[in-house]
């Protein structure tokens, strides 16, 4: 491995210590109370260096829903362009955006409820993150449309069709990534129960 490549591959691991570093203090403090020198102390170099990659925390934020939405949109594409059956897709999909925030807790935490109760998150949008989260929540108004389209399910337009899908997933996994403290049943069950519910009440019955 040659000095450029080396000192490039170094970048790159600090800015992703830098992402990891500010990710977990903004879950562990809050937003508002985490200061680029906060950071910098947490990857222990100096304030300046931190100043290198990112000219505020804002943009750090913005970087991190980013990622976050990459990579939920790329799980929820294959889903999307799948050919199989469109209701079981749906399906799918729904319970991979629930995995996805168990399985990666801090990330939608931040994306997902952090993010979105800022105070300036009009100055938030005239960045990229909002465009990310529209490019994935596109995915699963693609599988409504699907099968709304093949005539699977019944009742309302693709746009309010997704959006109260995704208010019922956003909801159930908001509750579990926070321990809210509620004594909810076995999870597996919870979960696969409010999808019953939330299948059920727009399937269309062709038997």
């Amino acid at each position: 491995m040659g000095v450029a490549e080396r000192k490039s591959r170094h970048k790159e691991d600090l800015r992703q210590e830098i992402l990891d570093a500010a990710r977990d203090l903004f879950v562990r403090d809050g937003y508002e109370s985490v200061s680029m020198r906060k950071i910098a102390e947490k990857v222990e170099y100096a304030p300046g260096t931190i100043y290198l990659y990112f000219k505020d925390k804002a943009e750090i934020l913005d970087t991190l829903c980013q990622v976050t939405f990459e990579k939920l949109r790329a799980r929820l594409e294959a889903i999307r362009d799948d050919q199989g059956d469109p209701v079981d897709g749906l399906r799918r999909g729904l319970r991979t955006y629930v995995q996805f925030g168990l399985d990666n807790p801090n990330q939608y935490i931040v994306t997902f409820v952090l993010a979105k109760g800022r105070v300036d998150l009009e100055k938030l949008a005239t960045r990229g993150a909002p465009e990310s989260g529209l490019a994935c929540f596109g995915c699963l108004r693609g599988i409504v449309r699907q099968c709304l389209e093949g005539g699977y399910i019944n009742g309302g337009g693709v746009e309010e069709t997704a959006q109260a899908l995704w208010a019922g997933i956003h909801g159930i996994t908001s509750l579990l990534v926070m321990h809210c403290g509620f004594p909810f049943v076995e999870q597996t069950r919870f979960i696969e129960r409010l999808l019953d519910i939330l299948i059920k009440g727009i399937r269309v019955d062709k038997t």
